[in-house]
């Protein structure tokens, strides 16, 4: 079973920058697909972007593109969000998750591991 904890959340102004972190535990996930999500208050779960197993290929929402940038670490069985230029909008409780495919994936139902949460707060 795999278990995957975010951390790194926090509250920022408008313009400012966090990083997340998600670290798996359990079975190593040099092999598979991972990305985030995100759930603002009253609203369904989106996509925000997500990386293959290699890290050479990232695809993102249309709505952090350019402001946010995924990566990951194989050896430390670790992906990260680097947020920048952070909005208000951005607002969410923001969720790390691995599949058991390789390739990407924008859709929540394709993602069997899924972590707690962390919560980010964009102040105006």
């Amino acid at each position: 079973q795999v278990q995957l904890v975010e951390s790194g959340g926090g509250l920022v102004q408008t313009g400012g920058s966090l990083r997340l972190s998600c670290a798996a535990s359990g079975r190593t996930l040099s092999r598979n697909a991972m990305g985030w999500f995100r759930q603002a208050p009253g609203k369904e779960r989106e996509f925000v972007a997500t990386i293959s197993w290699s890290g050479g290929s990232t695809y993102y929402a249309d709505s952090v593109k350019g402001r946010f940038t995924i990566s990951r670490d194989n050896a430390k069985n670790t992906e990260y969000l680097q947020m920048n230029s952070l909005k208000p909008e951005d607002t969410a409780v923001y969720y790390c998750a691995a599949r058991t495919a390789q390739g990407l994936s924008n859709y929540a139902y394709d993602y069997q591991y899924w972590g707690q949460g962390t919560q980010v707060t964009v102040s105006s």
